[in-house]
């Protein structure tokens, strides 16, 4: 039964293009090893460089993502967080894909699905320019960090981004991001 049920998902997985996929508690520590691995492993792929280091950036751009937006945390003794996510690569019709998730809070849904809609209406002259004028103005709302992850993000995946929210319950749901790279 335990073996049965491990294979059906690691066949899921396999059916879904799916060549990497952690789900659990992140760190910035769990980052640079898990990120190291998915380098090494895209240095000896037959990906073009310029593709790999896109499929890179916008790894460790989501997993930051999930590392400082999730909802779902825990706080250790040491103060240390710990965030709980889902990140996963892989690929489908000649596309590799980077693909987070995380649970959010309910009232930041709104908000994010009207940056993620702009983002997504833009055209590269569109991201550059939303890019520099988003780093040349006060950090948005919410954010812990720069400001431009996801205008990164869209700028590195040629294919496109898909965003979708599912909720959970009346204060929180869950995001996800998947970038064609």
């Amino acid at each position: 039964m335990l073996a049965e049920t491990m294979m059906n998902f690691r066949n899921q997985l396999q059916e879904q293009g799916i060549a990497f996929c952690y789900c659990g508690f992140m760190t910035e520590d769990l980052l640079l090893g898990i990120g190291n691995t998915i380098k090494r492993k895209l240095e000896h792929s037959e990906i073009d460089k310029k593709k790999s280091k896109s499929v890179f950036s916008i790894f460790v751009e989501q997993m930051q993502n999930v590392i400082r937006y999730s909802a779902e945390r825990e706080t250790q003794v040491d103060k240390a967080e710990l965030s709980y996510g889902i990140v996963s690569v892989g690929e489908s019709d000649g596309q590799v894909f980077v693909t987070c998730g995380n649970v959010i809070e309910a009232n930041d849904v709104p908000r994010l699905k009207e940056g993620l809609d702009k983002i997504k209406s833009l055209d590269k002259k569109g991201l550059k320019a939303l890019w520099k004028e988003t780093l040349k103005g006060e950090t948005p709302e919410g954010s812990k960090g720069a400001g431009v992850g996801f205008i990164d993000i869209a700028r590195r995946a040629e294919g496109g981004i898909e965003f979708d929210f599912a909720e959970i319950d009346a204060s929180r749901s869950f995001f996800t991001i998947k970038a064609f790279i």
